[in-house]
């Protein structure tokens, strides 16, 4: 049985737990981060010494980075499914998942702390305002991209439209005035339309 560390409302622990529904794989999940804490417990600490989540513990393998977690998961119970055996398949999809890690994700926790972490007295509104514009210039890279192909995986859904998924659902339902850009809105609701998707990532933000 693997478990998985990590609290469910923590939007890379959600990308981890999307794929292991999609794939039905069985698992343990831990509440640790955030109002749980224990992030700074040694032996937590012993298997991700970065003390972040998620973490993966499958007997005596540990990994820790969604989207290596996400990665794994698809090539072990998910091939022709969610990991391309096709090497540039895959390589597209790889790209997209870098892309979320280091360039979206970094903004959207950003605006998730200043909007709704941040009591509204209390709210940096230049600060927030400088992220969506951050955020803005991103999304139409990716709504570009969403044109010419159905999923950000390519034809067919993927692992790289589970690490993107986690980061949209904030974007699109905190309160703020966005761009319409009716090819991410699309691609929204063919995630909405998925019963794992709507389990696990369509929860109360915090």
């Amino acid at each position: 049985m693997l478990t998985i560390w990590g609290r469910k409302n923590s939007s890379n622990v959600k990308k981890v737990l999307w794929c292991l529904k999609e794939l039905d794989v069985p698992y343990n999940q831990v509440d640790i981060g955030g109002k749980f804490g224990k992030l700074d417990d040694p032996q937590y600490l012993k298997m991700n010494p970065n003390g972040q989540i998620p973490c993966l513990q499958e007997d005596n393998f540990v990994l820790w980075e969604s989207n290596a977690i996400v990665r794994y998961l698809a090539a072990k119970f998910g091939k022709d499914m969610l990991y391309p055996q096709d090497l540039q398949e895959r390589a597209n999809a790889d790209k997209w998942m870098d892309w979320v890690g280091s360039h979206l994700f970094p903004h959207i926790k950003q605006l998730v702390i200043g909007f709704v972490r941040t009591p509204e007295a209390e709210r940096d509104q230049k600060q927030i305002e400088q992220t969506l514009t951050e955020i803005e210039k991103l999304m139409k890279v990716l709504d570009n991209t969403l044109a010419e192909q159905k999923y950000l995986s390519g034809d067919k859904f993927g692992m790289a439209d589970i690490a993107l998924g986690p980061m949209i659902y904030p974007w699109l339902n905190i309160p703020i005035k966005r761009p319409s850009l009716p090819n991410i809105e699309r691609w929204y609701q063919l995630m909405a339309e998925r019963p794992a998707f709507k389990e696990i990532v369509m929860i109360e933000l915090s």
